[in-house]
Order: C-alpha cells, then sequence, then structure tokens
C-alpha cells in the first residue's frame, strides 16, 4: 500500500471480514448464564416431552417421539452461526400473567416434511400459506402443552400466548428475542426422519418462571418468618409487639407490646388469649372453633357433551357439496364464455366433498333422487383431517 491504494487482495480481505494485518479477532461468545438457571429451565421442557410427542403425533399421524432437550444461553450473533441459511420461523409471544417474548425456528428441510405430513401432501417442495398455517397450528399446540405445563409448576394460571405468526425466509431475518436469550434444540423423530425444532425464549421470561417454580438461584420462596428464636431486644409477641427485631411467634424474650401489657411471664411459650390460653384477652371470650367438614373427592369421568347442546339445535348452518377446485388466471377467468370447459381437481369417481360453514366434515358420493341430485356420505373426516383443513 506504499501508493495509497489498496490491492484486489486487500479489498477481498475486507469484503471478508479480514483487515490487511491479518485475520480478524474471532466472534465474542455469548456470556454464560447461570447453570443452575438454565439447568432448572431444562428440566421443566423435559417434563413437557412425552405431552410434546404424543400432540406431534396426533397433528402429524406419524409415529413421533422427542427424546431429548439441549438448552443454552445465546447471543444473536452466536445463532447466526449456527442456523441453517433459510428458515421457518414462527413468533409465538408469550403474553398475560408473565409476557416474554418466544419463538420456534424449523430448517426449511424439516418444515417441508412436517408440513406434508399434517396436510396429509407427500413431496412437498415449496412452503406455501397453507403450509405455514399448518405447520403453525402444531406450534401453537406446543405451546399450550408448555403453558400447562408452567402454569401447573409456578401456580399462575394468567400465562397465555399471542396467535403463531409464521414467516420463511433468510435466518439474518429472523425476529429473535431481544439480548442474550435462551435457545432449546430438541430431538424430534417423525417417522423416520429426525426433524430439527429450535425454541428460543426471552432470558428475562425464563428467569421469572425458573424463579417463580422454585429453581435456578434463587432457591425458591423462602419462609422469613421466624418461630421460636428470640431476638436481642425483641419483644415477647414477636410480629405483633413493637416495631423492630425479627418477627416471631410468640416465643420467649423481654416482655413488651400486647404481651408485656396482659402479664404474660417471661421466657417459654406465652399464648395470647385471643387464641385460648391464660386468660382472654380485653375481656374477650375465645371464639368458637369447629373443624371443617369437606366433601369427599371423587374422581369422575367427564361428561362428553360440555353444557346444554340442546340449546343450539335449532341453529341453521350452511351445508355445501363441492364437485371440485381450480386456479385460474384472471385473464383466463376474463376470458371465459358460454361453452368454456372448466378441468377440476378431482377425478372422475372420486368422491366429492361435504363442508359445513365451508369447512370440510365428510366425503360422499354424488346420487340421483328423483329429479335431483343427492349426495350418499361415505366417509367422515377425522378430527386430524379436520384440524388440518382448520388451519
Amino acid at each position: 500500500m506504499s501508493d495509497g491504494s489498496l490491492s484486489q487482495e486487500e479489498i477481498d480481505s475486507l469484503l471478508s471480514g479480514l483487515d490487511s494485518g491479518g485475520p480478524a479477532p474471532a466472534a465474542k461468545p455469548s456470556a454464560p448464564g447461570p447453570s443452575r438457571e438454565v439447568q432448572a429451565w431444562r428440566e421443566i421442557l423435559e417434563g413437557t416431552l412425552e405431552g410434546q410427542s404424543q400432540n406431534i403425533a396426533m397433528m402429524t399421524g406419524a409415529d413421533a417421539r422427542v427424546s431429548g432437550v439441549k438448552v443454552e444461553l445465546l447471543s444473536r450473533d452466536a445463532f447466526l452461526q449456527s442456523t441453517p441459511q433459510e428458515v421457518l420461523s414462527y413468533r409465538v409471544d408469550f403474553t398475560g400473567g408473565v409476557p416474554g417474548e418466544h419463538v420456534f425456528i424449523i430448517p426449511k428441510d424439516s418444515a417441508l416434511r412436517i408440513a406434508g405430513l399434517v396436510i396429509k401432501e407427500d413431496g412437498l417442495t415449496e412452503l406455501s400459506d397453507m403450509a405455514v398455517s399448518a405447520v403453525g397450528e402444531l406450534m401453537s399446540t406446543m405451546t399450550g402443552a408448555l403453558i400447562t405445563t408452567l402454569s401447573d409448576k409456578s401456580g399462575n394460571r394468567g400465562i397465555q400466548s399471542s396467535a403463531a405468526d409464521g414467516t420463511f425466509g433468510p435466518k439474518a431475518m429472523v425476529k429473535v428475542p431481544s439480548g442474550d436469550f435462551i435457545r432449546a434444540t430438541y430431538q424430534v423423530e417423525i417417522g423416520p426422519n429426525n426433524e430439527a425444532v429450535v425454541e428460543l425464549f426471552a432470558a428475562p421470561f425464563v428467569r421469572d418462571l425458573v424463579a417463580a417454580t422454585g429453581g435456578g438461584d434463587q432457591g425458591g420462596m423462602s419462609m422469613n418468618m421466624q418461630m421460636g428464636s428470640p431476638q436481642p431486644g425483641g419483644n415477647g409477641m414477636g410480629g405483633m409487639g413493637g416495631m423492630g427485631g425479627q418477627p416471631q411467634m410468640g416465643y420467649g424474650g423481654n416482655p413488651g407490646g400486647m404481651q408485656g401489657m396482659m402479664g404474660a411471664p417471661q421466657g417459654g411459650y406465652a399464648p395470647m388469649g385471643m387464641y385460648g390460653g391464660q386468660a382472654p384477652m380485653m375481656g374477650m371470650s375465645p371464639p368458637n372453633v369447629q373443624p371443617v367438614q369437606f366433601a369427599n373427592l371423587a374422581m369422575r369421568q367427564a361428561s362428553p357433551e360440555a353444557g346444554n347442546i340442546g340449546l343450539i339445535m335449532d341453529v341453521y348452518m350452511e351445508m355445501t357439496v363441492e364437485l371440485g377446485r381450480t386456479r385460474k388466471l384472471i385473464r383466463e377467468i376474463l376470458g371465459m364464455g358460454e361453452g368454456t370447459i372448466i378441468e377440476l381437481d378431482k377425478l372422475a369417481g372420486e368422491p366429492v366433498d361435504i363442508l359445513v360453514n365451508h369447512k370440510l366434515i365428510a366425503k360422499g358420493e354424488v346420487v340421483v333422487i328423483d329429479e335431483n341430485f343427492g349426495v350418499r356420505v361415505t366417509e367422515i373426516v377425522s378430527p386430524m383431517e379436520r384440524m388440518a383443513d382448520l388451519a
């Protein structure tokens, strides 16, 4: 660089992230998070694996097994270095009781195979809107299972999630949680294939949930109230007497507060009159305390009909029989006239679709009743297929 200009080799080095003096410094690794919090979150996620396996099997109609999960704290740079170029991402943020950013990441190949199983279409090569929506239903189901586990462990019933917002594109366009975040990588076996499913959680959300469930560095919620350890200068009543000192529950100490006024003896247990003991407090008689009788909690089978279904029996719904469908360009539609033949996607003799309020519920065959067309029901669509249609 004696003449002040850059050679082509130096330009190439700069463009590839290297300066003319040598290789660029390695990317700064993300700072390791609190190992106890990461370990506690991994244990929580491991508790959902069996349920997640059942959810995936139900949605895809194939044998599924989620056998393990790896949990780590990452920065965005570290995430980009270890993620395939093209991914299908779903933003399913947590809302309500404990809000937090939450994203699913699925590589393109895995997304195509999973979508094909959900919508019952083999050999998908492109992620259509229907395919993206179908996989989004699966991600929402997995999120719901996690929310159920978190609600049970933390006691917070207000945890909810937003609708799955799916986007396919380069990994650099993925809206990952801000700051460093937790990445959970699942080992998912669906049929003969091993699929990659990654879940990203905002670090504050994980920290709050781990603390609420009693894990991590917080060690759970501790009871600060001591029972029976006298404090110097404390009152005999502990929490009831005086303003200073550690709260106690009626054990020995210096006479003071209300207990001293009542003439309770020093040392030993000084019961309060209002809870039964040596003397009633302020002339009040002891309350009449009786044990509570609870009814036996018997396990009963839930009724298949929730509520009175008879209330909606006379509601009209639109039933449609669909012979077939096709897609045409606008210019082809505008060019239609009398005698135009439209080729449908159904083969001759193939069952027609029976829809209620535009949702597929059954299949049948066309028959003639006197002078009218009719349809004979030949198959009721399974709940799995109906769920795929709703997606």
